[in-house]
């Protein structure tokens, strides 16, 4: 599995509520091998990161322009500053029920 982590830089106005969200986070599922996604804002003010989970390097690769769009979108309407895009391998995960 691959990741992509955005990094933000947040404002007073952004809107970073679950319902602003919706429409990017089914935007970024409906793409190709797109395994999930989790959106995450700090506890102090001004920054938050999403990470975009993929299943192969390929299918990473193959989302870029589409992630680029999305992420321009996402910022734009939320009032954030794109900081930075990283993109990993998964070593490891494990989540708890």
């Amino acid at each position: 599995m691959f990741a992509r982590v955005s990094t933000y830089e947040t404002s007073p106005e952004s809107r970073l509520d679950e319902a602003s969200t919706k429409e990017i986070t089914d935007r970024v599922l409906a793409l190709p091998g797109n395994r999930g996604i989790y959106f995450l804002t700090s506890t102090e003010p001004g920054k938050a990161l999403s990470i975009t989970l993929w299943d192969s390097a390929d299918s990473l690769s193959a989302s870029q322009q589409a992630a680029n769009t999305i992420r321009a979108d996402a910022s734009s309407e939320q009032a954030m500053r794109i900081v930075g895009v990283e993109e990993f391998e998964v070593s490891a995960s494990s989540l708890k029920d």
